[in-house]
């Protein structure tokens, strides 16, 4: 019997689509998921949505199960929480890279269960507190440092979240957007405007994705003091000052990216398994600031990409959809 599910297509700039899509039986090894919620990475798929993934970047920004390629049309996206219907891991919840689709059939080593502690709806910021595991295990935090995260997004709020339990630390999450303060005091963490950020810093995790932003961060940084650069900044060019105070303070710029482990002693599935132990904290709620049925999106995206619609990440369900 053929079985068909729904996925969402980017189709052109600021549109996209769903479209049917017909399933494989799972072989051996394979299992059938069902979908129950996945999330908007917007940085990322905003990106994707205006078509502005450089093409020396097209190999290196492709989703693991992503289907077409830049600009478009693609099937894209990778924070997918589902239930197992067929095959090992029966009757599981699972966290896989997977885009907007209603079923699919993956190999079962491409899914990692959820813990028992961690609810399905948390469970679709797996990938973005994964990215927030790899920039620490960059960045290489330190009892007592003075650290700053420039840019209140879904990777900036994760990343403030792990580090808000570093003991000793002081920590402030920066923003040009007041409404990030809320964010901040539900994450336990200072708050600051960019003109009201407290210098002298360690370390500045740097995640606004904006040219003003990394100025900022240099900087907020103490002599020797590092910026650790988690923006994507696509096809975009942006000017650094490296005159200035860059060379007499000896700062140092250097890039994090989630698609290396930064630690050689650990695998990709023990870096997915952390951060799925992480999320048993509810803290990790206020990240999730929208949601979405399913068959809205086609209409939703464009408007969260455009910053209509504010949202950290926009948790997508599919009650309807598989009806």
């Amino acid at each position: 019997m053929t079985r068909f599910a729904k996925a969402l297509w980017f189709t052109s700039a600021g549109k996209c689509e769903i479209r049917p899509v017909e399933l494989p039986s799972p072989g051996p090894g394979e299992v059938l998921v069902r979908t129950l919620y996945s999330g908007v990475s917007r940085g990322t798929e905003s990106l994707v949505l205006r078509g502005g993934v450089p093409a020396n970047q097209h190999d290196v920004m492709r989703a693991p199960f992503q289907e077409g390629d830049f600009p478009w049309p693609v099937k894209y996206g990778y924070l997918n929480v589902g239930v197992v219907e067929h095959g090992p891991l029966l009757g599981r919840t699972v966290f896989c890279l997977y885009p907007h689709q209603t079923h699919y059939v993956v190999p079962a080593d491409a899914v990692t269960p959820v813990p028992d502690g961690v609810p399905a709806e948390r469970a679709v910021l797996a990938g973005t507190v994964e990215t927030a595991v790899n920039a620490l295990w960059d960045a290489k935090p330190l009892i007592g440092d003075r650290i700053a995260v420039v840019g209140g997004g879904m990777v900036g709020c994760a990343v403030a979240a792990v580090l808000a339990r570093f003991p000793g630390v002081r920590l402030q999450l920066v923003d040009a957007d007041p409404s990030r303060a809320s964010v901040a005091a539900a994450l336990g963490v200072d708050f600051a405007s960019p003109d009201r950020a407290t210098g002298d810093c360690d370390l500045v995790v740097h995640a606004s994705a904006t040219e003003a932003g990394l100025e900022r961060s240099l900087s907020l940084l103490a002599p020797e003091g590092e910026v650790l650069e988690l923006s994507w900044y696509g096809d975009r060019r942006v000017s650094v000052p490296l005159g200035e105070f860059f060379h007499s303070r000896r700062l140092r710029l250097r890039s994090s990216q989630v698609g290396v482990v930064a630690r050689p002693d650990r695998t990709y599935a023990e870096r997915m398994a952390l951060a799925l132990d992480l999320l048993a904290d509810p803290v990790f709620d206020a990240l999730i600031t929208g949601e979405s049925d399913f068959d809205d999106l086609p209409s939703v995206l464009p408007g969260l990409a455009s910053g209509e619609l504010p949202a950290l990440c926009l948790r997508v369900t599919y009650g309807s959809a598989h009806r």
